[in-house]
């Protein structure tokens, strides 16, 4: 009968806070049996009760009935130690491993009061209390940091057992007691005991091994302990929020330990580099380690090197990600670009006005020393192989003209007035030819650089500076090779005639545009040839606009820092007008040459690389309405289209109102100037030219992609400074303003005049395209390319 009553049990639920332990995993943790458990006659009906339930648990169908016999065994025996004995001999059988599995593996509910674990975002993991359902599925939560929030049911990682109504207010010394008692050392006595037995094991259970209790503190500091675990405890099954815990083996453990102290080793050289770097930062900026000190340490350098990488888009490997990423996180700041350049730059390793674009787009720099060398020979070894055809031109009063730090300076002009009144022209250029040739090693170099770079802090020569500043270039006093297009116009300022020859010449004059506008107001008697050319320019833009030249002059900056390194440099700004007398001049003279150029290869049939420019789309007379001068360049400019090469026969350029045009003047600083040298330069020896239009083609496209490379870093670099030009300035400053254009409701588009610099702001309502208005800079970020203007309204 007392089995019937038995399997009339339905559930077993064993509470571990009421009965001892009795997994197989807990034996070297109960207590001995000893006479304290009760008497003989206990004891023999304590083992002819044993006895008696192992006979009816062979006797049952299936095991899975294991729980209402062992439901009855704790209503018969009351006593805890009886019980404790009980479970001592039964724990030898080893049925419960298998079979209590899924009650090891309960599943608890939420519930208002309880403490639990979730997971906030991927790096934080909180302590809160339930607090209330919120909708179907998700509950409100109070965390550690006393913010109450919603959470989906998958974010809970843990519940702590044995707690109805915890207080939020306790939460914190919770965690306390709990980190108190994180010993590692626990973990590994367990895994040896547990190794050596073959047994698994629950939080509750270790919590019960390494504590000797399962209260909800030392049930959370076991979860703590297992969950942080990355050697000695893999995860075998799970259900819910409850976990199987199983003791790794002794070869895996012996390597996740090997891993470790190699990990901690890492992260305590990570600690030591981020100590460096934080006193670099702290330290004056003349005190700073030097850049190269930052490569004698190859552990040191390696992080620098990921740091740099990162800084520039370019690491070559996840762990240069990975490493820059884990320095970010240690130094507080976020994982961009702009971070780890801003680190770099806090700690001396790169300057603060460091050039970005400079590196992001692999602008070449420095000349090998294999290009070096190679232009030093050509300087020693060279001949002219022109010199008996050369024309002497150096009775010629020759002006050279440009900005004054131009240290490539390639091209001049003469001029002169013909018996019957025409006026003849020489617009003379560097002859570079005599020194390269195509396919040369210095020429190769040339055509993959396609340009020299002119930035505010530094020159970059497309030839080797030995040739480039100075064999190449023309020189004041000196007689200099050239290649000379010889130009006669007629009187109302076309072309009568032009020629092409190789020359010698001897510049009388190197004038900066503002020195030559004023021999120009100065109109000297001794100075008539520059009258000439004054009147020549004038003649050639009148009938360019009847041909429909697009008038674009506007303003243009130009930007000197002499001391970038510094953290506080100079900066010395030029805003030059196209339309001053001398720029005009100047202008006038190259596009008279490109069209001459284009015209001698057109009849000579040439090879060239000819420019064109369609114009079909503009109409001037719906611009008519808007000032000359900027604002009108400014709207023309947006509606133009882009130019376009031909290799085998001039195109109209529109724009400029010429037949044709051939870039030709800057032979040393553009690689395109250079291919029409080279096959004019054929064409004048009588050989056939080195290039086909094919092979220019192919040649062009390259070069074209570095040229807008380097467009792309002159416009940010000349943006840079202006920005920070403007950052400087007393906050009081107020700056003319011209507005182009309109964005969006009243945010125009204006040019400051004082600096030559486009940025857009609010206006006033009835301010319209053309005015001028008054603006102050409130803000100014030049790393972050960021400007604030603000409209001053007048009186």
């Amino acid at each position: 009968m007392s089995v019937r009553a038995i399997n009339t049990c339905s559930h077993f639920r064993p509470s571990l806070s009421s009965v001892p332990r009795f997994f197989p995993v807990s034996r070297r943790f109960l207590p001995p049996f000893s006479s304290s458990y009760g008497c003989q006659t206990q004891r023999r009906g304590i083992k002819s009760l044993f006895d008696y339930f192992m006979e009816e648990l062979k006797a049952t169908p299936s095991r899975s009935q294991l729980r209402p016999y062992l439901s009855a065994i704790f209503r018969i025996i009351k006593d805890r130690n009886l019980l404790s004995q009980f479970f001592y001999w039964f724990d030898s059988t080893e049925l419960l491993n298998e079979e209590l599995v899924e009650d090891r593996l309960v599943k608890r509910s939420l519930q208002k009061g309880l403490l639990l674990e979730f997971k906030k975002d991927s790096e934080r993991i909180l302590l809160a209390v339930a607090q209330r359902p919120d909708g179907k599925k998700n509950w409100m939560v109070s965390d550690q940091n006393g913010v109450t929030s919603s959470i989906k049911p998958q974010q809970v990682t843990y519940i702590v057992p044995g707690i109805d109504n915890f207080d939020q207010a306790d939460i914190a010394g919770f965690i306390q007691k709990a980190q108190d008692n994180m010993d590692p050392s626990l973990l590994e006595f367990a895994w040896s005991e547990l190794l050596e037995n073959n047994k698994t094991v629950t939080v509750e259970e270790m919590a019960e091994i390494i504590f000797g209790s399962v209260e909800p503190l030392e049930s959370y500091s076991a979860h703590l302990l297992l969950s942080k675990d990355e050697v000695y405890f893999t995860v075998l099954e799970t259900k819910g929020l409850r976990c199987i815990y199983g003791p790794r083996p002794s070869e895996q453990v012996e390597e996740l330990l090997r891993r470790k102290v190699a990990k901690e080793a890492a992260e305590k050289e990570l600690q030591e580099f981020i100590e460096l770097l934080t006193s670099a930062k702290t330290m004056p900026s003349h005190d700073k380690p030097p850049k190269s000190s930052w490569k004698n340490e190859e552990k040191i350098w390696s992080r620098i090197e990921s740091l740099e990488a990162y800084a520039f888009d370019a690491c070559k490997s996840d762990e240069q990600r990975k490493t820059a990423g884990a320095i970010l996180k240690e130094m507080g700041q976020a994982k961009t670009a702009s971070s780890a350049m801003n680190l770099l730059i806090d700690i001396g390793y790169f300057p603060v006005h460091i050039n970005l674009n400079l590196f992001k787009l692999r602008i070449p720099t420095d000349h090998s020393e294999k290009i070096t060398s190679a232009a030093q020979s050509l300087l020693s070894d060279s001949s002219d192989p022109d010199e008996i055809n050369r024309k002497n031109l150096t009775d010629l009063k020759v002006y050279a003209i440009d900005v004054d730090e131009a240290d490539e300076l390639d091209d001049a002009l003469s001029a002169t007035k013909l018996q019957d009144g025409r006026i003849k022209i020489l617009i003379h250029v560097a002859d570079p030819t005599i020194y390269v040739q195509p396919g040369s090693i210095v020429d190769r170099e040339a055509m993959r650089r396609g340009t020299s770079v002119f930035l505010p802090t530094a020159t970059y020569s497309m030839f080797p500076e030995n040739l480039a500043m100075e064999a190449m270039s023309l020189r004041q006093g000196e007689h200099c090779n050239a290649v000379t297009v010889s130009v006669v116009l007629h009187n109302d300022g076309s072309i009568a005639e032009c020629s092409v020859f190789n020359s010698v010449i001897k510049p009388t004059y190197m004038l900066t545009y503002e020195a030559a506008s004023e021999l120009l107001h100065l109109n000297l008697q001794e100075e008539a040839e520059l009258r000439i050319l004054s009147e020549a320019a004038n003649l050639r833009l009148n009938w360019r606009r009847q041909q429909g030249a697009v008038e674009t002059a506007t303003l243009e900056t130009r930007i000197k820092v002499p001391n970038p390194e510094d953290p506080e440099p100079s900066i010395n700004i030029y805003v030059e007008n196209q339309a001053d007398p001398a720029m005009r001049l100047v202008t006038e003279m190259m596009v008279l040459c490109g069209e001459a150029v284009a015209t001698f290869g057109s009849l000579n049939n040439i090879p060239l690389p000819y420019r064109g420019q369609p114009q079909s789309d503009i109409n001037l007379s719906e611009f008519s309405h808007l000032p000359e001068g900027p604002v009108r360049s400014f709207a023309l400019v947006k509606v133009m289209r882009a130019a376009e090469i031909d290799f085998r026969k001039p195109a109209r350029h529109g724009v400029l109102g010429i037949p044709g045009y051939v870039q030709f003047t800057s032979p040393i600083r553009r690689y395109l100037d250079l291919l029409a040298h080279y096959q004019l330069k054929a064409f004048l020896r009588g050989e056939p030219p080195p290039f086909t239009s094919g092979n220019l083609e192919g040649i062009a496209a390259g070069v074209n992609d570095k040229v807008r490379a380097v467009r792309k870093l002159c416009s940010s670099s000349l943006r840079y400074w202006i920005l920070e030009y403007l950052r400087r300035q007393p906050k009081e400053r107020r700056y003319r303003a011209l507005v182009l254009r309109f964005l969006k409701d009243r945010i125009a588009t204006l040019l400051l005049v004082e600096v030559g610099f486009q940025a857009s702001a609010w206006v006033s309502v009835g301010t319209k395209i053309g005015d001028e208005v008054m603006v102050k800079v409130e803000e100014a970020h030049p790393r972050d390319d960021i400007i604030l203007l603000k409209e001053v309204v007048r009186g």
